[in-house]
């Protein structure tokens, strides 16, 4: 559904715009540009030299010299740059400095427009302690748990006592599951508590972190607002962003399967609420989790553009970054909430360099091969093509894969579909996790899938289905390197006389499947044997290392701590036994493969 005004031509607001990010999300943001006839500029580290989205801006500057982990939340530079580049705005996207408003004011005290939230309502909301507090003070229900930060261990212990087990500990700033630690037990706190805070002050430069009650296997359901400096807003529906691994969105839809209209309704309204009383501009998120009696809680604020906003557009017809500029630019909402219609239904899986045979760690590396899906009601947001690095230092998703149908099932059999279609080469991503999972009676049946999506047994069949489907589409065209062969030898009568013949043909998919798993034990077994070698399975920095050479561990005792993009993966013990050969320090870079140590048995 188009809008009056999307109908209509809009003059250019801003003649230039630079969009402070990278990858998928600057490239999306470009064309919503362009539409407008506004110049996309870009910003790009070092280690982005040879992405994708600095050859499609019309302008790019360089962030550098310096870290390239670091250049995107250089604030100086990127308003440097935009000045450089005679830009009158800044689109932030989402990450990064998205939700900075320390970076809002400054964009502003420079004379640009922020193409965002106030800096007020930003600096409430992304303060998830702040924002408890104020959302509690308006009405809107939130979790049981602080409304002020915990400073220590001991303060999360009682708290634990007090609300129950499991509880939360949360990243006052965090978002996107980064500084979220689930604690099941008080012998787990102190790790925890320590592990949350130095996630949130690496991804969002804040150490507080507080503590809610833990909900068993709710679901996730977030509603989009939109709102203008005119006392306009609205809400667009809900979405289900239930499926996650390590509290990470994997798949999102909209509608949800478990709200009804009347739901719909009362959260539609909670979330307006929430946006009110924050005096909130620009497109928002409020995200709130379902449980399974049915309470609906506040959960955060995202005030940004959010990733899954594509399905949103999908069934409203709407370009919601469209609406963030112009919305910027001082004009009204193009629409009421009673001219909100939602059609239809629509689905999007985050396609991540991730591996999850290996607990979905990242796989970052260069793409060899890359062909997109396409046809009636497909989208995709790429951030890459054939030929580029999947970079280390940042978020693995590479790009989102949308389907638009006329119901569900419509959506899900046209997401199977599209997923077939999508080839990557060189890199190992969710493309066989998505397959596998959308064929789950759970998901089929609209459920959780609570205790399914990070199971061994559906990553199992996510390789299979993954190697499946790359055999196939290796015999379908040329890009991609054929099947191995192997001799097949047979007997055969012509004219009477018998021949023996040998034939090449191509080796079934299995067969590549179990010669990866043999090369994989045996990388382990060059070193002590496949059942005492515990190898890095991931290239990282080891942030810490919890035992000592000659040391008795027991089975899940934690070895040592490897940040991967920023996250934090915990490598314990696959066995009992005594440490020998430990190879690493804190400090040290490790590469996929590489023997952390030896665990002897008894």
């Amino acid at each position: 559904m188009l809008t009056a005004r999307e109908n209509t031509a809009v003059l250019a607001p801003f003649s230039k715009v630079l969009v402070a990010n990278r990858g998928e999300i600057a490239i999306r943001i470009f064309r919503t540009l362009r539409e407008l006839e506004i110049v996309p500029v870009a910003v790009y580290s070092e280690a982005d030299r040879a992405s994708l989205h600095v050859d499609l801006a019309d302008e790019a500057y360089l962030l550098g010299p310096g870290a390239p982990a670091e250049s995107y939340l250089a604030q100086d530079r990127v308003i440097e740059a935009a000045r450089k580049s005679g830009a009158e705005a800044i689109h932030p996207g989402y990450g990064f400095l998205a939700e900075n408003a320390e970076f809002a004011r400054a964009v502003e005290a420079a004379g640009l427009v922020w193409i965002g939230p106030p800096p007020e309502a930003i600096e409430v909301m992304g303060s998830k302690v702040a924002a408890r507090e104020r959302m509690q003070a308006a009405g809107v229900p939130i979790i049981p748990g602080t409304t002020e930060p915990v400073t220590t261990a001991e303060e999360v212990r009682g708290l634990g006592d007090e609300l129950g087990w499991p509880i939360a500990i949360k990243a006052s700033a965090g978002g996107g599951g980064k500084g979220l630690k689930v604690v099941p037990s008080p012998d787990e706190v102190e790790r925890a508590f320590e592990s949350a805070r130095r996630e949130g002050e690496a991804y969002f430069g804040s150490s507080a972190v507080y503590v809610e009650r833990y909900l068993e296997d709710p679901r996730h359901v977030e509603v989009q607002v939109l709102a203008d400096g005119h006392g306009n807003v609205i809400h667009l529906g809900e979405r289900d962003c239930t499926i996650q691994r390590r509290h990470q969105k994997l798949v999102e839809e909209t509608p949800s399967p478990a709200v009804s209209p009347q739901l719909r309704e009362r959260i539609g309204g909670i979330a307006v609420d929430a946006a009110r009383a924050v005096g909130y501009r620009s497109a928002g998120t409020i995200e709130g989790l379902l449980s399974r009696e049915g309470e609906y809680f506040f959960l955060e604020m995202n005030t940004r553009i959010q990733v899954e906003h594509t399905v949103t557009e999908l069934v409203t017809g709407l370009d919601l970054v469209r609406e963030q500029v112009l919305v910027a630019a001082g004009e009204p909402l193009s629409l009421r909430q009673e001219d909100v219609r939602l059609t239809g239904h629509s689905i999007e899986c985050r396609i991540n360099a991730e591996d999850p045979s290996s607990g979905f760690l990242p796989t970052p590396g260069r793409i060899t091969g890359y062909r997109e899906p396409g046809g009636p009601g497909v989208r995709v947001d790429s951030g890459v093509d054939a030929g580029r690095e999947v970079v280390a230092l940042y978020d693995p998703m590479i790009a989102k894969l949308i389907v638009h149908g006329i119901d569900r099932e419509h959506a899900r059999h046209r997401m199977l579909r599209a997923l077939d279609e999508y080839r990557i080469d060189g890199i190992t991503t969710l493309l066989g996790f998505h397959r596998a999972l959308l064929r789950e009676p759970c998901f089929v049946e609209g459920r959780t899938c609570h205790g399914i999506v990070e199971s061994e047994e559906l990553a199992q069949r996510a390789e299979e289905l993954s190697h499946l489907t790359t055999t196939l589409a290796a015999g379908s065209d040329g890009a991609a390197a054929p099947a191995a062969l192997r001799e097949r030898r047979i007997q055969a009568e012509l004219a009477g006389r018998r021949y023996e013949l040998s034939l090449l043909v191509p080796e079934p998919p299995h067969a590549e499947l179990a010669r990866r798993r043999k090369e994989r034990d045996a990388r382990r077994g060059a070193h002590g044997g496949a059942e005492e070698a515990v190898v890095s399975p991931m290239q990282g920095t080891v942030l810490s290392v919890d035992v000592a050479e000659g040391e008795e561990v027991e089975v899940g005792q934690v070895l040592c701590v490897v940040e991967a993009m920023k996250m934090e993966n915990v490598i314990a013990a696959h066995r009992a036994g005594r440490v020998a050969e430990l190879s690493i320090e804190a400090g040290q870079p490790v590469k996929t493969g590489q023997v952390i140590c030896i665990v002897q048995g008894a």
